[in-house]
């Protein structure tokens, strides 16, 4: 059932959420100035526009009560800003959802955060309409600390769960990017991740509202594509993926990009092969962007002239990093900061996430230059009870002339409990007895791979990462899979 209330907005103390106050000092500053703008330079809206369509929305949201969720599925529209305004000023909580998930991961995460209504785009071009759930479940008890956002993760399983969030940790987090990244409202973001994604939503959609960053929207996410639109549309800041990078850098004719000034690079590890080809090809740097949904952003390579795997920076501004273990080569870590997340929705996890702490499920190394992400706690393979850490496999396998990328994972073993397993991109040349007789030459017998499956393609996922897990599922044992070299589709 669509909502399409006309009763006007109640008049009322000006609210003390800090993304609302940010928002009327960006709004008394930047009035008339373009806010987002089309990939071709042509305005969609200035901030003053923002600010009336966020009116309208509030009105269409009059019917839901406080602490209700509403899921917003719209892709990178236009709108975004004025809905999460919107929704800020009735105290509802926001739910970004991905527009590649499927209808069963979105019932699913509907469900699971009492979702009350869906905003969805509308294949028109015309203004998102708001969709009331008929199945919606009583909105969730949040005490007294009810979120303005959920963001969904999987977590360690399949299951999705949520991230509660309050406004002073969203700004928290924005003026942590902002602050460390040198980005001002002087700059243009170039907008193609996903805004429903943590990185998206930090990257280009807070700043905006809380710092008047403006931002180009796209959405075509082919290499050619990006490069044109950025060329084309002037911008100066481009939050990216390793995916893309690559792309470019096997590009030919790749147009010059003079306005642009800062490449980051987030969502999952840059492999150094990949920036040192771009600031070749292209004339520019590479900073390298870690952070989770949890907490948001953790560390920046602020110089990028570290060439290891992985390498990812010293601590952003106002967040703390200590190892768990400072005495291992590499650890997990804790991770404090004021943009740290409440906890976990509907079941928390304290020990992970709770009290402005943060334990993400990555293993990473330091030393004097900053922080390199080595693997994941999740991802260490048990042979016969012996531990296997596949980015040291992946790193070895890299070492033959030829191998272009490595994913190592672990799979069943009836005898072993697990065995090492990989996927690789290679030259036409190579042949899987290549790799294995190259491994068993410098690796010990239990890291040595079982099978090595050549391929075109790694599948990766709309974020640019390479899931292990479900590499696993797809070669695994018990499954007849030939070695062949095979599209990663």
């Amino acid at each position: 059932m669509e909502v399409n209330l006309a009763k006007p907005r109640a008049q009322g103390m000006k609210s003390t959420d800090p993304l609302l106050q940010a928002w009327r000092k960006t709004l008394r500053r930047a009035k008339e100035a373009p806010a987002i703008l089309n990939t071709y330079g042509h305005v969609l809206r200035q901030f003053t526009d923002v600010e009336e369509r966020a009116r309208d929305f509030e009105r269409k949201l009059e019917a839901f009560t406080r602490g209700s969720v509403i899921a917003i599925q719209i892709g990178n529209h236009e709108d975004w800003p004025s809905i999460l305004i919107a929704c800020l000023r009735r105290r509802l909580v926001v739910l970004p959802l991905e527009q590649s998930i499927n209808d069963q991961q979105r019932d699913a995460a509907l469900e699971i955060c009492k979702a009350r209504a869906v905003v969805s785009a509308v294949p028109s071009g015309n203004a998102p309409k708001i969709f009331r759930l008929r199945t919606a479940h009583a909105t969730a008890d949040w005490d007294e600390r009810p979120p303005s956002l959920l963001k969904l993760t999987s977590g360690t399983t399949a299951a999705p769960r949520a991230i509660r969030f309050r406004s002073h940790q969203l700004l928290a987090d924005c003026n942590q990017i902002c602050d460390t990244m040198e980005i001002s409202d002087a700059d243009l973001n170039f907008g193609v991740i996903p805004i429903s994604h943590s990185y998206g939503f930090s990257n280009l959609l807070i700043p905006l509202i809380a710092r008047g960053v403006p931002m180009v929207v796209s959405s075509d996410r082919t290499p050619r594509a990006i490069l044109s639109d950025l060329a084309r549309s002037n911008a100066t800041v481009f939050p990216g993926m390793p995916v893309f990078y690559q792309a470019f850098c096997e590009m030919e004719n790749v147009p010059v990009l003079p306005k642009l000034r800062l490449c980051i690079s987030a969502g999952a590890p840059l492999p150094a092969a990949i920036a040192k080809k771009f600031r070749e090809k292209v004339k520019l740097t590479i900073h390298s962007f870690y952070g989770a949904s949890e907490c948001g952003g953790i560390c920046y390579d602020r110089e990028t002239t570290n060439e290891k795997d992985g390498f990812v920076g010293q601590p952003m501004k106002g967040v703390q990093v200590q190892m768990l273990d400072p005495n291992a080569p590499a650890s997990q870590i804790q991770v404090r900061s004021a943009a740290v997340a409440d906890g976990y929705f509907p079941e928390s996890d304290v020990e992970k996430l709770g009290a402005g702490i943060f334990v993400p499920d990555d293993l990473l190394a330091r030393d004097d230059s900053g922080f390199q992400i080595v693997g994941r706690i999740s991802d260490v393979i048990n042979v016969a009870g012996k531990k296997v850490n596949p980015a040291e496999i992946e790193a070895h396998l890299l070492r033959f002339t030829g191998v272009r990328q490595a994913v190592v994972f672990g799979r069943e073993s009836a005898l072993r409990n697990e065995e090492v397993a990989a996927c690789v991109v290679v030259s036409p040349q190579i042949t899987e007895g290549d790799l294995l007789r190259f491994c068993r030459a410098a690796l010990s017998a239990w890291q040595v791979p079982k099978r090595i499956f050549l391929m075109d393609t790694i599948p990766m996922n709309e974020r640019g990462k390479v899931s292990r897990r479900d590499l696993a599922r797809r070669f695994s044992t018990t499954r007849t899979t030939s070695p062949l070299r095979k599209l990663g589709s």
